[in-house]
């Protein structure tokens, strides 16, 4: 297809999303437990919105004519990369969905997909919507299947060019290795994290507080990206630690499909068990409990929102990375214990900040080791911003112009030039 005739797919996708929103909705709700409002009112449209990105960026993918020493002439061609393996991940699984085809399909590749084994709903709807905007048969491939099976299938095979992630840092390692192991195929890896929210001592501590439980406890506490450090300077730590409680004892869990519900479910028995075997841990380890820390109600997957004080870096609850609805916080003294405190991790994907100090925003996000720096706000996707890790957090960029790269070759052509008018 010409670039052209991808983009207007990929438009017509997003119209068909917009159209099916309460559909697609319904199903990720379903799937994974997720308030239904949270998903029709912001998830279905952000993957209209990234459909419409991508979009604009299928005709301007171009490559470049290079100036040579000498009588040559010389372009470089940005050429597909091929097939595409895709395995994504089930706590948004729509958005996840869009984040991968987005990119292969505008730079003009096909695509393997696995979504998860606990979500496999929604990505089925959208694929068929895909069809039906005029994407050509066997362009886009899904499988439902489990990770060691049908996942490890794909990050092996020796057809597959180009493979993407989303997950564990553990299963991370496991998928580059098969993908060393088979062909060499390069790996984009959007794994955990254990990011920090650094409140500043200038800090509106209601402001801060609402933010703060807005970057832990979004979708369940299920986020890679979670603000699951929250690192309070010490002046305003025990007003910070007390409207903290608050602000959980007065969240909303229950039905997902309720209006006004804040908090539906976790995903299944495993994330539900490992919760609250962390909970128990850092009770044990000496953090107070302020409040939550059991089981909601006595019947599905819900766990009261939790808060910890006094918790200090050595503990699991500090360190691992939990995936709940479980807020743990630090104290600090100053910038340079904060910043050497957040970076004594070996996850590196996102981290907030909270300030009116220009100066200070300025040296914390220098300083931290991270992908993204949520400065006075905290999940902020953009279609347009990029986003990923560093250390074992992953590797590469999704989203944005940094993700067309993850899709495409560079070829070199140089030809000779005979008498030259001009080099």
């Amino acid at each position: 297809m010409t670039a052209y005739e991808r983009q207007r797919v990929l438009l017509r996708f997003a119209d068909l999303i917009e159209k099916h929103n309460d559909e697609l909705a319904a199903l990720e709700t379903w799937d994974n437990g997720k308030p239904y409002e949270q998903a029709a009112k912001i998830e279905v449209p952000m993957l209209a919105r990234l459909m419409r990105y991508y979009a604009g960026w299928a005709d301007k993918i171009h490559g470049l004519t290079v100036p040579a020493d000498g009588p040559y002439h010389v372009q470089t061609l940005h050429e597909p990369i091929g097939v595409a393996g895709q395995i994504i991940p089930w706590n948004f699984p729509l958005l996840m969905f869009g984040w991968k085809v987005g990119p292969a399909l505008a730079c003009g590749n096909t695509v393997v997909m696995k979504t998860a084994e606990q979500t496999p709903l929604s990505a089925l709807l959208a694929s068929k919507l895909l069809h039906e905007a005029g994407l050509p048969s066997g362009v886009l491939n899904v499988v439902s299947g489990f990770g060691p099976t049908a996942g490890a299938a794909i990050a092996s095979h020796m057809d597959v060019d180009k493979l993407a992630f989303t997950g564990s840092t553990a299963t991370g390692k496991v998928v580059l290795q098969l993908a060393a192991k088979s062909n060499l195929k390069p790996v984009t890896l959007e794994l955990g994290g254990k990011s920090p929210f650094i409140v500043c001592e200038d800090a509106d501590v209601d402001k801060a507080v609402e933010l703060a439980h807005f970057a832990l406890f979004f979708n369940q506490g299920q986020c890679c990206c979670a603000g699951s450090r929250t690192f309070v300077h010490e002046r305003v730590y025990d007003e910070f630690v007390e409207k903290a409680k608050a602000r959980a004892l007065n969240r909303s869990v229950g039905d997902p499909f309720r209006g006004g519900i804040e908090q539906g479910p976790q995903i299944d028995t495993d994330q539900f068990d490992k919760i609250l075997k962390y909970i128990n841990s850092g009770i044990e380890s000496g953090a107070t409990l302020e409040t939550g820390g059991e089981r909601f109600g006595n019947k599905g997957y819900y766990i009261k929102p939790t808060v910890f004080s006094n918790v200090k870096d050595d503990m699991l609850i500090a360190k691992d990375e939990i995936f709940g609805p479980v807020q743990t916080i630090l104290k600090y003294k100053d910038l340079d214990e904060v910043i050497r405190r957040a970076n004594s991790t070996q996850y590196g994907l996102a981290a907030g900040v909270f300030t009116h100090n220009i100066d200070t925003a300025n040296t914390l996000t220098r300083a931290l080791r991270v992908g993204t720096v949520w400065v006075n706000c905290f999940d902020t996707f953009d279609a347009a911003i990029p986003f990923g890790g560093y250390k074992m957090s992953g590797h590469g960029r999704e989203k944005g112009i940094y993700s067309l790269s993850n899709y495409l070759q560079v070829k070199a052509v140089v030809t000779a030039l005979k008498n030259p008018a001009w080099l």
